[in-house]
């Protein structure tokens, strides 16, 4: 808690200072009705602010949920690290709050700290436990970080943060390799993500943490559940139930949205900044003025 009371920012005054990285000046905004962020990991070297940043000077919602480990307390307990880009990425998303946008705050097991704080309202961002989101074509959804059906976490959560300490290290490596791919001219590409999915027992652990999810999900009465935690973005139906993951901004860099109409997509960041950098804007995204 005291690292997390040093980031230098004041939800009362958010507009000064200025943001290390001034928002961008876009023709227009790609708009949607609904997006859902998670497990950006502030306070993390692994986490791709710059990345977010981008996301946010692109792209508007009426509502926003942010759906756990938006700060990470347990590796800020350690180490504080905290550089500019880290508090650009608060600013906009006060900054949205204040233009009208609602967000909706879903603390996970990462910022367990704000859990306390649920049914309170900061700078305009609602604090929740879960949620219930209706959506344009009428359909209701659960939404919720995930750590609550997490095993390791609820039966061993020494061996969570022990997993944690493991990843960390990956993710050290990440940097790096991403750093070299930079210099030869490569785009983004997640060596966590890639190493995830060639492991068979963490491919097994996705499958059943996604069917453990929505399964309690049916047993609420709703039509869906929305949530985070894994890293893993997905879209899939699971019986009777829309199960969706909006993935996160360490690994894979992505959102989920809803569209005017109802209709779910993931957008990959990474691919989109790619695209654009060709020339080739994604789906109607504007290029900077």
């Amino acid at each position: 808690m005291n690292a997390i009371a040093r980031i230098p920012f004041d939800t009362d005054s958010f507009q000064e200072p200025p943001p290390h990285h001034p928002e961008a000046e876009v023709i227009t905004r790609r708009r949607y009705r609904t997006v859902w962020i998670s497990d950006i990991h502030l306070g993390t070297r692994g986490c791709n602010a710059r990345m977010l940043i981008d996301f946010l000077d692109h792209v508007d919602s009426d509502t926003m949920y942010l759906v756990g480990d938006i700060i990470d307390g347990w590796r800020m307990k350690k180490r504080f690290y905290w550089p500019p880009a880290h508090n650009d990425v608060v600013w906009r998303v006060m900054k949205r709050a204040k233009r009208g946008t609602r967000v909706v705050y879903i603390p996970g097991n990462h910022d367990e700290m704000f859990r306390q704080f649920a049914g309170l309202s900061f700078g305009g961002v609602e604090i929740r436990r879960t949620a219930i989101h209706e959506t344009a074509d009428g359909r209701k959804l659960l939404v919720l970080h995930g750590d609550e059906f997490d095993a390791i976490m609820l039966a061993h959560r020494w061996l969570a943060f022990a997993g944690d300490a493991a990843y960390q290290m990956l993710m050290r490596l990440n940097l790096v390799v991403n750093a070299i791919r930079r210099c030869i001219g490569l785009p983004y590409w997640s060596l966590s993500k890639h190493a995830k999915h060639k492991v068979k027992n963490a491919v097994s652990f996705i499958g059943r943490f996604e069917d453990v999810v929505a399964h309690e999900a049916g047993a609420r009465g709703v039509d869906g559940v929305v949530c985070g935690h894994i890293h893993t973005a997905e879209t899939r139906r699971i019986g009777d139930v829309d199960y969706y993951n909006d993935g996160d901004w360490v690994e894979s860099c992505t959102a989920l949205v809803e569209h005017f109409d109802g209709r779910m997509d993931v957008l990959h960041w990474a691919d989109e900044i790619a695209e654009r950098e060709a020339g080739t804007p994604a789906r109607g995204l504007a290029l900077a003025a």
